[in-house]
C-alpha cells in the first residue's frame, strides 16, 4: 500500500473537498512550487552541525515528485539513499508536512510520518511546522524526547531560485538550500513508491 493508513483520511478529505468546493485561486505558498513540479534539483547543507557531515559528504537532491491538488510529494535522494519523502498537504487552510521514511524493501522505518501543521499562513512562503502531538508521542515511544522540539520549515523564494528545508530545535539546526534554476536529472523513485508513468 502506498500510504500509511494514517494518511488515507487525511487524503480522502482532500480529494472530497476538492471536489465538491468551487474553483479556487492556489495559494501563494502552492503557486510558488508549481514551476517546480516534475523537476529535481542539487541541493547543499548550510549549516555547519557535525551531524550532517554524512549527507556533506553526498550528493543530495529533492525531486518535485507530484503535484496533485493540495498534495505535494518531495522525494529526498542523499547519496543512494532513497527512503525519505517530503508529504505537503493543504487540509482546509493549512498545510500539513510529513516525513514519509522508507527501507529499501518499501517498508515504513519505524520512525515515520512524523512533522505537523503550518504555525503560518497558507500564503507564506515560507512555511514553519512544530512538531504535532501524534509526532511527541512517536518519538517518546522511541526515546528521542529532544526531537519534540523539533520545527521544520520549507521555504520557496524564486527571485533568487531558492527552495530550502530546515530542521531546527536547540542546539541543533539543519539548513538545505536548493538553487531551482539549475535542474538535474530525475532520480529514480524513492524506496515504496511507484515510478511515475
Amino acid at each position: 500500500m502506498l500510504f500509511r493508513t494514517a494518511f488515507a483520511p487525511a487524503f480522502a478529505l482532500v480529494i472530497t473537498a476538492c471536489a465538491s468546493a468551487p474553483v479556487r485561486a492556489p495559494s501563494a505558498f502552492e503557486a510558488a512550487i508549481s514551476p517546480l513540479c516534475g523537476k529535481a534539483f542539487e541541493g547543499r547543507i548550510v549549516t555547519t552541525d557535525a551531524a550532517d557531515d554524512d549527507w556533506r559528504a553526498q550528493r543530495v537532491v529533492m525531486h518535485v515528485r507530484t503535484c496533485d491538488a493540495r498534495f505535494i510529494t518531495i522525494p529526498l535522494h542523499v547519496g543512494e539513499d532513497r527512503s525519505r519523502t517530503w508529504v505537503l498537504m493543504q487540509v482546509g487552510n493549512d498545510w500539513e508536512l510529513r516525513h514519509d521514511h522508507r527501507h529499501e524493501d518499501g517498508s515504513e522505518d519505524v520512525l515515520t510520518q512524523y512533522g505537523g501543521f503550518a504555525a503560518t499562513p497558507a500564503d507564506a512562503l515560507r512555511q514553519e511546522f512544530p512538531a504535532d502531538q501524534a509526532t511527541k508521542d512517536l518519538f517518546d515511544r522511541e526515546n528521542i524526547p529532544v526531537s519534540k522540539a523539533n520545527v521544520w520549515a520549507v521555504e520557496i523564494d524564486a527571485s533568487s531560485s531558492l527552495f530550502a528545508y530546515e530542521l531546527r530545535r536547540p542546539n541543533r539546526f539543519l539548513r538545505v538550500e536548493f538553487d531551482t534554476s539549475k535542474p538535474v536529472a530525475a532520480p529514480p523513485a524513492p524506496w515504496g513508491w511507484p515510478e511515475l508513468d
